[in-house]
């Protein structure tokens, strides 16, 4: 994931990211995620950082296609509509990667994403 151009953040700006922009989980659900990523070698510190290991990150098949689908037709846009829409809230957000986006569109327009929660690769 890259956040404003980067894959290195300091703890606070990751745990502030996954529970409070992301809304994906409450700060100590964070800690125990990043613990748990740090193990299994998603994540590295490195100078006081947090450094995504991108390689090891592995695409969920489809959830891209999903979401697109499923906030397109529930919102009665076409999926050109809904990825631009998207792309204008990387204004909000900064650089985010473009199901990021689509996720917090979907939030931001008040429809349930729960399904795709634990599908996005962070």
């Amino acid at each position: 994931m890259k956040v404003k151009g980067g894959s290195r953040f300091s703890r606070r700006e990751l745990i502030g990211l996954l529970s409070f922009t992301l809304r994906l989980m409450s700060p100590s659900e964070a800690k125990t995620s990043i613990r748990k990523w740090i193990e299994e070698g998603l994540l590295v510190e490195e100078e006081g950082e947090l450094v995504v290991v991108e390689e090891k990150l592995g695409e969920a098949p489809d959830v891209f296609e999903e979401m697109l689908d499923y906030v397109s037709s529930q919102l009665g846009w076409s999926k050109e509509e809904t990825l631009e829409e998207a792309e204008r809230l990387s204004e909000r957000y900064g650089n985010l990667d473009v199901k990021l986006l689509l996720y917090l569109l979907g939030l931001d327009r008040g429809l349930d994403m729960s399904a795709f929660r634990d599908r996005l690769e962070l």
